[in-house]
């Protein structure tokens, strides 16, 4: 139930009525939601220290960045549920540091479970500093990715400022970086449920 009304509890938007010119995705899965940016010039930009830790962002049949947040333990070992531990899955409950997983894909299917939601441009760049931003810095000054093997051969994961946990999971983040961007979003959404309803509350054209 509280998952339910976090979600109807909105916070408040930056009150920015430009034209909403940008789209971003949200892609549903069983226990997680990841974001999907659009590998634009702006994206490239904001993110581009990733390409030297082997994210190729500037692959010419990339077409979108996947973002994904989660517990170190269970998000880098658990690629698919079948090799599911509950020595991970139980550092996740009590908690755990953060990791931010990254992507490129090219065209989508068709079928993907995705939602569309639309930013201005001011927005956008707030969205695109704010996860950047989250990204943790080795001695270099160069994204401090993770010594593990990734779900796929083009993504990796990299240690993220914060910390998981059951109040902040990864659903919960989302509507973190949402509501950061200014968007009109739930105040809390631990499941997906939760970010389903709410972006059927204040996001859905």
């Amino acid at each position: 139930m509280a998952a339910i009304f976090g979600a109807m509890l909105p916070g408040a938007a930056s009150g920015d009525d430009g034209p909403k010119t940008r789209e971003i995705l949200l892609v549903n899965g069983p226990i997680h939601y990841d974001l999907l940016l659009p590998l634009d010039t702006d994206t490239r930009a904001a993110f581009a220290a990733l390409s030297a830790r082997r994210v190729e962002i500037e692959h010419p049949n990339a077409r979108w960045l996947i973002v994904g947040y989660g517990a170190y333990e269970f998000y880098t070992q658990t690629p698919t549920y079948r090799e599911l531990a509950l020595p991970a899955l139980w550092q996740g409950v009590i908690g755990d540091r953060a990791v931010l997983r990254f992507d490129v894909v090219g065209e989508l299917r068709p079928d993907l479970p995705a939602r569309a939601a639309k930013l201005t441009e001011s927005q956008y760049r707030a969205l695109i500093t704010n996860i950047s931003d989250s990204i943790t810095l080795d001695a270099n000054g160069l994204p401090d990715r993770i010594d593990t093997p990734g779900y796929t051969p083009t993504d990796g994961f990299f240690a993220a400022t914060g910390r998981f946990s059951m109040l902040r999971t990864c659903n919960v983040w989302i509507g973190e970086q949402l509501r950061a961007a200014g968007l009109r979003f739930g105040l809390w959404t631990p499941m997906p449920l939760s970010v389903s309803l709410s972006f059927d509350l204040y996001l859905r054209d």
